[in-house]
């Protein structure tokens, strides 16, 4: 019908309860709900409707006493304060979102609880914290030790390295020279001290060249002791000796006989791996027949060298075979090079003969890549036999010297007091016999005086 007000609608961001609230509390008329509706919807974020207006068009003016109240600062301020009020306790939308909590469902299936996960954390742990590996590497010089090391972990530990001539090494002493180096492969840290010992064997009379070697073993287990026995054991540094690369010539018919004390003399500190350098200069069969021999000179002195542990029975057959392949090629015949050379169209680590190639990663070459998979695949265990054998070794017998110490010191005590109480005894002897003669002289001197007088007379 012409003339007559349309009937006002609640727009869609407000429900019918906002309305009927407002009107049962003497709300203003239907413009101005519109308009407070509007003001409402503004605060929530909703966009404003297109024209200006509630549903579209021309907004219709507000009411003076709208118009008296926008006037004043502090009266809009309270009446947006009332409307906020008003509108969030009367809309049950709000109020349903602000009440419901959040819910936690469980990713995993029913009946699972979990801690197969901790092997996870583990690892996340250790690769966070990363690793650390302690080599050394003992033999005659020239046989490539520094040569290896570079290839096995493709670094450069000796980069200005220099190397003593003849007329040096003859008073030289044997000297211990560690590099540290942080290899990161695949975000997985590594932190590798190589322990060098240049100078030995060199000298004429090598009598007592190993000792130094055997002084810096056991300083190194013995500031692992003084740091875990400390009060700050969170941060321990482990600078203990977990393998030693002994180095063998291949010019000889098996071990000399500073081989033999050498490794008699550590074999009870650290794990020896026995290694024949320079491989390249030995056939096959000279590999083999210096291989047996070596080995059954190392039984027939009884020398303990580090043996690889036996696979478990729920090993992969590949891991058994490999496992196998390696107790097998113990000592390892190695070649390294750090020359890349072109052979068969690529490019590879070796060496350049006139008679050919000899490739440092070629398993039918020489033993290079056994021995290092032994050292990587078998790290672990190095660290744990070293812990728990080696170093449990050196704390046992230290803390029975520091016992043995504490009991000698009080033998020590008691028998200073007692050499004290007999050299007071002495003294206060001489002191008496001191009096007696000095008694014995005045008493003489007095005789003689008074025979004196008496002749006198």
């Amino acid at each position: 019908m012409l003339g007559t007000r349309p009937t006002a609608r609640p727009p869609s961001w407000c429900s019918t309860g906002d309305v009927r609230d407002l009107q049962h509390a003497g709300g203003p008329a239907p413009s101005q709900r519109v308009a407070m509706g509007m003001g409402r919807a503004r605060a929530r974020g909703a966009p404003a409707p297109p024209g200006g207006g509630a549903w579209g068009g021309a907004a219709p003016p507000p009411p003076p006493a709208v118009r008296a109240r926008e006037r004043s600062p502090e009266l809009a301020a309270a009446g947006g304060a009332n409307r906020a009020a008003l509108s969030f306790f009367s809309c049950p939308s709000l109020k349903m979102s602000k009440q419901q909590p959040a819910q936690f469902t469980n990713p995993e299936t029913p009946g699972y609880v979990g801690f197969a996960n901790l092997p996870n954390q583990v690892h996340r742990k250790s690769v966070k914290k990363g690793f650390e590996f302690t080599l050394m590497v003992v033999g005659e010089s020239g046989l490539g030790k520094s040569t290896l090391i570079n290839s096995l972990f493709l670094t450069d530990l000796y980069p200005e390295r220099i190397i003593p001539g003849a007329a040096d090494k003859i008073e030289r002493t044997v000297q211990i020279e560690a590099s540290t180096v942080e290899i990161e492969e695949r975000g997985v840290k590594l932190r590798l001290t190589v322990v060098d010992t240049p100078g030995y064997g060199d000298a004429i009379n090598c009598r007592d060249c190993f000792k130094t070697i055997i002084s810096y073993i056991d300083e190194q287990f013995e500031r692992y002791l003084h740091d875990e026995s400390g009060l700050n054991r969170r941060h321990i540094i482990d600078n203990r000796v977990h393998c030693c690369f002994y180095f063998i010539s291949p010019f000889g018919h098996g071990l000399k006989p500073l081989d033999v004390e050498f490794m008699k003399a550590i074999h009870n500190k650290v794990n020896i791996v026995p290694v024949i350098a320079k491989a390249d200069t030995l056939s096959l069969k000279e590999r083999e027949r210096l291989k047996k021999r070596i080995l059954d000179e190392i039984e027939e002195h009884g020398i303990k060298i580090y043996h690889l542990p036996d696979a478990e029975s729920d090993e992969d057959e590949d891991f058994k075979e490999q496992t196998r392949l390696l107790k097998a090629s113990i000592p390892f015949c190695v070649v390294g090079s750090n020359q890349l050379i072109e052979a068969k169209g690529k490019k590879v680590r070796g060496r350049l003969y006139p008679w050919g190639v000899v490739e440092v990663e070629n398993p039918e070459h020489n033993d290079f890549l056994k021995l290092r998979t032994m050292l990587i695949t078998h790290m672990q265990d190095l660290q744990e036999v070293t812990q728990d054998l080696h170093y449990e070794n050196f704390r046992s017998e230290r803390l029975k010297r520091g016992s043995r110490k504490i009991e000698d010191e009080e033998v020590n005590k008691d028998q200073i007091l007692l050499e004290k109480e007999a050299e007071l005894r002495r003294m206060q002897e001489m002191i008496a016999r001191m009096q007696a003669q000095m008694q014995m002289q005045m008493q003489s001197g007095e005789a003689d005086s008074s025979a004196v007088h008496g002749h006198h007379v």
